[in-house]
């Protein structure tokens, strides 16, 4: 595996293999990986002549108060897991390189983050499509990699990718999970002994939206009630239980089409988010 630093080096060895004919599978990440990063790595192994992983702490998404400072690192573990997984190059840039100057220009997301995430995280968004398009302009990738855990971000992707006609292919993958449901995630290990036994409260209030969907309920309201109603019975404090179409992220009433449950708690020290995507055939009708 060959890791580099600069953003000048990694822009030449990509250019060297597209001159090879060789396609390229790319997996952002903040670092601290989990199996979940490395389920995307074995999804892009399997796709890709060559790939890519970056661990970078992106500043730019963090805003006022929020976990940058705080947000777990480790990179010589990172370093062994993306070796052992198959990764061919590793990009680990410092800030300074990213964001050496002040910018000139920064991205703008319009759509698709006044909701979920994006209602309490402003600027969120606006940094994670700036540092992805730096990203992509640099290592010119084929294919690029995301968890579906936060389906909003894939979403913005989307958007981005198709918006400024990005000749790459957006691969979404399924979240992993623990054996109990938990979505994994860099910020599980800030949860409290206690806390980690109620975190699977929310992979079951998304099971039980699901089902209800799936069994003809075609209300919005009375999903959302009954996810909160199985969410409320943790300590932690309910940040969102939301519906949405997919990926348009709009409100939707009655429910159709593809749809996304998506809710988000905050515990002591962890915010967690998770999701699950419901496809509604247009055939289906409400149960009466």
């Amino acid at each position: 595996m060959i890791q580099i630093h600069t953003a000048k080096d990694i822009q030449n060895l990509m250019k060297n293999y597209r001159k090879e004919g060789k396609t390229i599978g790319f997996v952002p990440t903040m670092g601290f990986l989990h199996e979940g990063h490395m389920s995307l790595v074995e999804k892009a192994r399997k796709d890709n002549d060559i790939v890519v992983m970056s661990i970078f702490v992106n500043p730019m998404q963090f805003g006022p108060g929020e976990d940058y400072e705080a947000y777990p690192r480790d990179i010589e573990r990172d370093r062994q897991l993306a070796a052992d997984g198959g990764v061919d190059v590793l990009f680990t840039p410092e800030p300074e390189e990213m964001y050496g100057q002040e910018p000139t220009v920064t991205a703008s997301v319009k759509k698709r983050t006044a909701v979920l995430c994006g209602r309490s995280r402003e600027g969120h968004f606006d940094g994670v499509a700036t540092v992805l398009t730096k990203l992509f302009n640099l290592t010119s990738p084929t294919r690029v990699y995301f968890g579906m855990k936060d389906a909003q971000q894939v979403a913005v992707v989307d958007g981005l990718i198709n918006d400024f006609f990005m000749d790459i292919e957006l691969i979404p993958v399924e979240t992993k999970r623990e054996e109990d449901g938990l979505a994994k995630s860099s910020r599980n290990v800030n949860l409290r002994a206690e806390e980690r036994q109620e975190a699977p409260a929310l992979y079951q209030a998304l099971q039980r939206g699901a089902e209800l969907i799936r069994a003809g309920e075609r209300d919005p309201e009375a999903v959302k009630r009954e996810v909160r109603s199985i969410l409320g019975k943790t300590s932690g404090v309910i940040d969102y239980a939301e519906i949405y179409s997919y990926p348009d992220l709009e409100m939707r009433e009655p429910l159709t089409g593809k749809v996304i449950i998506a809710v988000a708690v905050q515990f002591s020290k962890a915010r967690l988010i998770d999701n699950i995507i419901v496809d509604i055939p247009a055939d289906q009708k409400e149960d009466l």
